[in-house]
């Protein structure tokens, strides 16, 4: 795949998640640890393991690997995101770059990721078939999404940015399309994969108090650019507003999140 042929997305993407990359790091990327401990429990991550993580944010996914045993590489669209995933996994390899256009050479990983990640590829057909051309034969790929939104309180975190999004262009998908099982089969179908597995993970995004929780909520590159679009105070309102319906009596706050994650093997 040559570079004149896909829409790069990394130069926007990168932007706006490295926007506040380290507040990501230090409040919102912990909550997912329960999600990276699943798939890497079912894909048998451990010493020897080749492993890519696509879209690895600021690493915390890298480092758990590397506490198993595996060789690390990621790649993101965002510099500063790799930046603090290199400080925190200095012995793994990080690059910035799109996630269709892939800068290494066939069947070089055994196990890939893209926890969150193909969606906000331009194509994400074409960067899980990418994907697919550098992953070996019988490597794993793990294609993770949010789960179903009537199944979770945290479809309120994204839904409360949508008036102050720009309006997507005509037919564009939303934040939930590939949450279906139906359609998330067809994707790594299409993508020349067979999938093998399909299992949901609880990760309860729970912060101390709901300056926190608005503060890690405002780190996405989605909440950055919604704030582009409106405000920055517009958005703090938004997760405000979310934060303090699911407050606890102990000040904490406590929304449950839900991901579906796909595992497929390279079609024979």
């Amino acid at each position: 795949m040559t570079r004149n042929s896909v829409t790069t997305t990394s130069a926007a993407n990168g932007r706006w998640w490295g926007a506040r990359a380290q507040v990501w790091a230090d409040v919102q990327e912990n909550l997912c640890k329960p999600l990276y401990d699943a798939v890497f429990a079912r894909t048998g991550v451990s010493t020897q393991t080749r492993y890519l993580d696509l879209g690895c944010g600021s690493g915390l996914a890298a480092q758990i690997a590397k506490g198993l045993g595996a060789d690390v590489t990621g790649l993101d669209a965002a510099q500063g995101m790799i930046d603090i995933a290199q400080a925190k996994v200095p012995q793994g390899k990080f690059h910035q770059g799109e996630l269709e256009e892939l800068p290494f050479a066939d069947g070089s990983f055994d196990v890939i990721t893209g926890f969150n990640s193909f969606q906000y590829a331009s194509n994400p057909v074409a960067a899980l078939a990418e994907a697919g051309r550098v992953l070996v034969k019988n490597g794993w790929v793990a294609a993770i999404v949010w789960g179903d939104p009537d199944e979770m309180e945290a479809t309120e975190v994204v839904s409360a940015l949508k008036p102050l999004l720009p309006s997507p262009p005509p037919g564009a998908a939303g934040p939930f399309a590939l949450s279906d099982k139906g359609a998330l089969r067809k994707l790594v179908e299409d993508a020349g994969f067979s999938p093998a597995a399909m299992f949901d993970v609880e990760c309860p995004f729970e912060y101390p108090d709901e300056e926190t929780a608005v503060s890690g909520l405002c780190s996405s590159g989605v909440a950055v650019k919604a704030a582009e679009n409106s405000s920055v105070a517009d958005v703090e309102e938004a997760y405000t507003s979310v934060a303090r319906k699911y407050l606890q009596p102990d000040g904490r706050v406590r929304i449950m999140a839900r991901f579906r994650c796909l595992l497929a093997h390279p079609k024979a």
